[in-house]
């Protein structure tokens, strides 16, 4: 149960089955991508001067309380043990009217029978009779495009933002339905649970000048942390690095390659944090003002900054070398942390619990903590803001009213806070059956594991929750991290905009990622990337950045 967040590599991030389980159940914003409001080749963006009116009245929700509450963007906190008999009701009647709705999503492992007793009692609450059309989250992208391309699309669509490339904004804005007329405004009062999403995640949910997205809302502060052995720090009096000096230090004094202990995996994002270089998990939030222009993210000296920092940290030999190889600690380090192979690695907040519960009962010294970003210089940080929704569902343009309704009604109750009845049977299934409580900690059983995976989670989730019952001291330390970095977090010039850009451009920034890793690893030079950065703008930056000034000029800006 984690928050959306943001992770280095997204498609291989999920390729785990246990982790895409974990990010999609906690709702985390894995990659909210640029979608579409503008049909043709032109582009667009949702946050033209009308987009307030389309918007849903916010609502705090009052059911349940939060341990901590949000702040500086963070997640909620919840790290009280469960108390199943004080569980609330947030959906007091049923609002489905019982008729049979289909749904195609992402799916990462083995679907379960369409008849078991998961599906069976979440539909029995909602009072819909959904049917689930699973498909392969690792191969969604195909199966989406043929989908799309058809005339016969099922009622509802999950699209996360990472498989809205080529045509599939455009598909948006021509097969999808516009929500407004059930949610904007006062009218999404109806949905009690629905009113309480942010408006932030709303805003990104606009397609096409219309409302068309039921958001899965995440944080916006970074989800990458710099993670590392705390138990084997305390043990070696290890210093929790302030600086970029200081880490590099610290990585000389940890590394003894003969003894196969090496100092981290690759540090590249966290670089990019430490040097204040703009987001780049997503092309809106890699523009930003700067006296005056607009900037790309790799125009700046501090990108050039994070680079070198990170080539000087493979070249001394500080890196484990899978990192360099690309080998399998670089996909999967859990195993070769946890043997303390190395110490530090970067990657998704999800990954802080993920890792405690793995190794609680075989290494219980086994401490994974997360370093407080620093800025290089030794000073506070320059963060940057990431999108604050990143999964959708959209529900056919063909779909009936009361199609409509029962699909909202089944996201009224996905998107229920944590502490609610409705919570714990989408996010555990039926106590007994799906799980069992010891001590106010919900286990899942078998049977849980195998049925109660990324199905309804997908439909819209709650405003970003952060709550382990099995380990509320990495809660608590989750949410407190995200807060004091929240306090160092800026909204860049097009935060929360969805944005599409024209189709002319859609390769334009793709070689700059392999380009990144092959600097850092020793195989190209900083010179490399400046040149590669002129021929960028000669191939088209000059004259998208002036697309984009004429999107700020007509649509104005969200950042602060």
């Amino acid at each position: 149960m984690t928050p959306n967040a943001s992770a280095p590599s997204r498609r291989s991030f999920l390729a785990s089955t246990a982790v895409a389980a974990a990010a999609v159940a906690g709702g985390m914003p894995l990659l909210a991508a640029c979608g579409g409001s503008d049909s043709g080749s032109n582009g667009g963006s949702s946050s033209g001067k009308g987009v307030k009116k389309l918007l849903p009245a916010y609502v705090a929700g009052n059911v349940v309380t939060p341990d901590i509450p949000a702040k500086n963007g963070s997640a909620l906190g919840f790290t009280a043990k469960l108390d199943l008999a004080g569980l609330k009701t947030s959906v007091p009647k049923k609002l489905g009217k019982g008729g049979k709705v289909s749904i195609m999503s992402p799916f990462w492992g083995s679907p379960p029978k369409s008849d078991n007793a998961y599906y069976k009692a979440m539909n029995a609450l909602i009072g819909v009779d959904v049917e689930w059309q699973n498909q392969d989250g690792n191969t969604y992208d195909q199966k989406l495009g043929a989908v799309l391309a058809s005339s016969d699309i099922p009622d509802v669509v999950v699209i996360p933002g990472w498989n809205m490339g080529g045509k599939i904004p455009s598909a948006i804005v021509g097969k999808f339905a516009d929500l407004g007329p059930y949610l904007s405004g006062d009218k999404i009062k109806e949905y009690p649970n629905l009113a309480a999403i942010p408006t932030d995640a709303w805003q990104r949910s606009v397609f096409g000048g219309k409302l068309r997205g039921l958001p899965q809302p995440s944080p916006y502060v970074t989800g990458i942390v710099p993670l590392y052995r705390k138990d084997i720090f305390d043990k070696e009096g290890y210093q929790v690095p302030t600086s970029a000096d200081e880490f590099m230090a610290l990585a000389k004094e940890i590394t003894n390659a003969k003894a196969k202990r090496w100092a981290c995996l690759d540090m590249k994002w966290t670089a990019f944090q430490a040097f204040g270089v703009l987001s780049g998990s997503e092309k809106p939030l890699g523009w930003n003002l700067v006296d005056g222009k607009l900037v790309y993210r790799v125009e700046t000296p501090e990108y050039l900054e994070a680079l070198e920092w990170t080539r000087k940290l493979f070249a001394a030999g500080y890196v484990h070398p899978d990192a360099k190889l690309g080998k399998s600690a670089a996909t999967d380090p859990g195993p070769k942390f946890a043997a303390g192979e190395f110490l530090i690695y970067a990657n998704n907040i999800s990954q802080w619990w993920s890792r405690t519960a793995e190794q609680a009962t075989q290494n219980p010294e086994y401490k994974i903590w997360g370093m407080d970003i620093f800025g290089h210089d030794g000073g506070d940080p320059t963060l940057w803001a990431e999108q604050p929704a990143g999964i959708f569902a959209f529900i056919s343009k063909k779909a009936s009213e009361s199609v409509i309704r029962d699909v909202l009604a089944v996201a009224n109750v996905t998107a229920a806070p944590y502490g609610t009845k409705e919570y714990m049977l989408t996010n555990y299934g039926v106590e007994g059956t799906h799980y069992t409580v010891k001590d106010g900690v919900p286990t899942k059983t078998d049977q849980g594991n195998n049925e109660v995976l990324n199905a309804y989670v997908m439909v819209a989730s709650p405003a970003a929750t952060i709550a382990h019952p099995d380990f509320p001291d990495v809660a608590k330390a989750q949410v407190e991290w995200q807060q004091r970095m929240g306090a160092f977090t800026k909204k860049s010039t097009f935060y929360g905009q969805q944005i599409t850009e024209p189709s002319r451009y859609t390769n334009l920034s793709n070689d700059f990622e392999q380009l990144e890793d092959d600097i850092t690893r020793g195989r190209k030079k900083i010179s490399d990337m400046q040149q590669a950065v002129s021929d960028w703008k000669s191939k088209g930056g000059d004259r998208l950045r002036d697309w984009y000034q004429k999107l700020l000029d007509d649509n104005g800006t969200a950042a602060s």
